[in-house]
């Protein structure tokens, strides 16, 4: 069977969406699959793992969506570097982490990639989406639009922590 290349950006997802807040990841990733996103693949899992280092492979550019317990509300958008810690040896892993295997497997850096960490508040086993991580899922959303689409404007209420 022949493989579809791979679109320049790739937005990838992660979360439990049966442990309330972290599913804001996988969340994102079912409000972005109605949308018409040219040259974006999406891709979502439980967690990172080794193997989505391919998944890296042909990309211009990623971005990361998980939640987070220690973002500013609503969300965190930063900069991410290849970096090796302890999480590589583990079935999940940081998408620094992931970054790095990328460099080792195929020699060369892996694409700019940013992480976008949405505040969560409740992660219990069984609960819901929060009332406030859904606010700021939806921050999260309009701030994804744009970045894939400059000509859209930004919510007025949207407050971005992009840290140094």
């Amino acid at each position: 069977m022949l493989q579809q290349p791979a679109k320049p950006d790739l937005i990838f997802t992660w979360g439990n969406p049966s442990r309330g807040d972290d599913a804001l990841g996988p969340a994102m990733y079912e409000l972005l699959q109605h949308e018409a996103l040219d040259g974006v693949d999406l891709l979502t899992d439980f967690q990172l793992q080794i193997e989505h280092a391919i998944d890296l492979e042909g990309r211009e550019r990623v971005l990361f969506v998980d939640a987070s317990t220690s973002a500013s509300a609503p969300f965190e958008l930063a900069r991410l570097q290849p970096e090796q810690d302890a999480s590589y040896t583990t079935h999940a892993m940081s998408p620094q982490a992931l970054l790095s295997v990328y460099r080792q497997i195929n020699g060369c850096e892996p694409p700019p990639a940013w992480l976008l960490s949405i505040r969560g508040y409740e992660f219990g086993l069984g609960l819901p989406l929060s009332t406030a991580a859904n606010r700021h899922l939806q921050a999260a959303f309009g701030h994804v639009l744009k970045l894939l689409d400059p000509a859209r404007p930004a919510d007025r209420d949207e407050h971005i922590v992009i840290p140094d």
